[in-house]
């Protein structure tokens, strides 16, 4: 289900940062821990946007 409002959307994004540090404290596999710092980067990018993603304002 996507989220519907910005704050959901950051939540959501926070989820993944969590899941991502939990499969980097488990590994020391050099491959995974480099793409755990790509995905890293991605979602930082959307969760630090401006404007954000998802805007709250009705635009019509």
């Amino acid at each position: 289900m996507m989220p519907t409002n910005e704050k959901e959307y950051n939540g959501y994004l926070f989820d993944q940062l969590s899941i991502l540090e939990r499969i980097e404290a488990v590994t020391e596999d050099k491959k995974v821990l480099k793409q755990i710092e790509i995905e890293r980067k991605q979602i930082e990018r959307k969760l630090y946007q401006q404007p954000p993603l998802i805007n709250n304002q009705n635009n019509n």
